[in-house]
């Protein structure tokens, strides 16, 4: 299980939204693995070199928690987001959009 804080990013135009899943201790972000297993109960992990964490992982009572940067599209999204970054628990599957998005115009069939 991941407690993971978005850190969420208005991204450049045409950069692509991120997208996340979480299988066991593996944390998949914009199609990259990242294997957290070797984060110790009780302790914690720096990352080093390109990655989408914002400070260190920890592992307490089983749960890793990590803050992660979330980039996604400033044309979808509302303008003004939430100022307290969204935790997401996941235990596994995809990482929900953590994103405050604009209402979608309902989409008329034409026959």
């Amino acid at each position: 299980m991941m407690k993971i804080t978005c850190l969420c990013i208005a991204g450049l135009p045409g950069q692509l939204e991120t997208i996340a899943s979480v299988s066991g201790d593996i944390l998949t972000v914009d199609s990259v693995a990242f294997d957290l297993s070797s984060v110790p109960e009780g302790g914690f992990a720096e990352p080093e070199g390109d990655h989408p964490f914002a400070g260190r992982i920890e592992r307490t009572g089983g749960v890793l928690h990590l803050a992660l940067r979330w980039h996604y599209d400033a044309a979808t999204a509302e303008p003004i987001q939430p100022a307290t970054a969204p935790v997401l628990t996941v235990t596994s599957g995809p990482v929900p959009d953590p994103v405050t998005r604009l209402p979608q115009s309902p989409t008329v069939d034409e026959d």
